[in-house]
């Protein structure tokens, strides 16, 4: 088996295995197990595919580019990253998205990254893997950051049908006042773009340029703004 099948399988078990545990497999394994028992397999398989993952990618040959890289990919690519650490970093608290009681009641008003979209956290882990892709355009790479993208983004959707399903018309109101994909809402006029808190920029920037620097020691390339500053 060549290294980017045994990636493409790697990265299917760690996203499939995800989609089972979490929606059908998870309320028949919590009964039988108990919710301690569950998380601990969840744990587990999680671990397991995605050091599998890890394993495959690094053993995988670097194939030829599918296209050229240019300073303007770069470019719009450490924007697009600096949006996505603001939406992870605002994700963080008050997102009604995150696990909550039935009933739980959704903000009156959406702000800040809410106002973007209503799933800000895995919108922020799907353009990390779009970003990957636009700058490193090899076919593992291709392969792994489509898992995370497929993870996301179908993740999301499926969390607005349980939230539904928990929170039936409270969760539909957010869903009235927000977007799925960014900026929608706004552009709709649904939402009005503002209203973020302190720590969602300062955050988000603070993120974006810490991992935007690890990238060198880590994957020995500058990324962000360090490419211009190593450069």
């Amino acid at each position: 088996m060549d290294g980017i099948t045994q990636t493409a399988i790697a990265a299917a078990a760690f996203v499939g295995t995800h989609f089972l545990l979490s929606h059908p497999l998870r309320a028949p394994l919590v009964k039988a197990l108990g919710q301690g028992g569950f998380m601990g397999v969840y744990a587990l398989v999680a671990f397991a595919t995605l050091g599998w993952l890890a394993h495959a990618y690094q053993a995988a040959p670097a194939t030829a580019p599918l296209w050229g890289v240019g300073e303007a990919t770069w470019g719009a690519v450490t924007l697009v990253m600096l949006l996505a650490s603001v939406l992870l970093m605002g994700s963080l608290i008050g997102n009604p998205a995150l696990p909550g009681p039935p009933g739980q009641p959704t903000p009156q008003v959406a702000k800040g990254v809410f106002a973007i979209t209503r799933h800000p956290m895995l919108w922020a882990f799907a353009l990390w893997g779009l970003c990957h892709i636009a700058v490193y355009p090899i076919a593992a790479n291709i392969v792994v950051a489509v898992a995370i993208i497929i993870l996301a983004l179908v993740g999301a959707k499926l969390q607005d049908a349980k939230k539904e399903a928990l929170q039936g018309d409270s969760w539909r109101a957010w869903e009235a006042k927000t977007s799925f994909v960014p900026f929608a809402a706004i552009a709709q006029g649904r939402a009005k773009f503002g209203g973020f808190r302190p720590h969602d920029l300062a955050g988000g920037v603070v993120i974006w340029l810490a991992a935007t620097w690890a990238h060198l020691p880590i994957a020995g390339v500058a990324a962000g703004l360090w490419r211009w500053v190593y450069g």
